[in-house]
């Protein structure tokens, strides 16, 4: 049971370290990309 617990503690390292900074980079592009989104588009109103 040892090996098993060992090769599940290393699969959840494996996938934190992958899945943190993808987290990550996708709640940056939202907050990024939303708020230019709604300027593009107000600014469509108007044109």
């Amino acid at each position: 049971m040892r090996f098993v617990d060992e090769l599940a503690d290393f699969l959840y390292d494996i996938f934190a370290f992958i899945l943190r900074p993808v987290s990550y980079f996708a709640a940056g592009m939202i907050l990024v990309s939303l708020p230019l989104y709604l300027i593009v588009w107000i600014f469509g109103f108007f044109h």
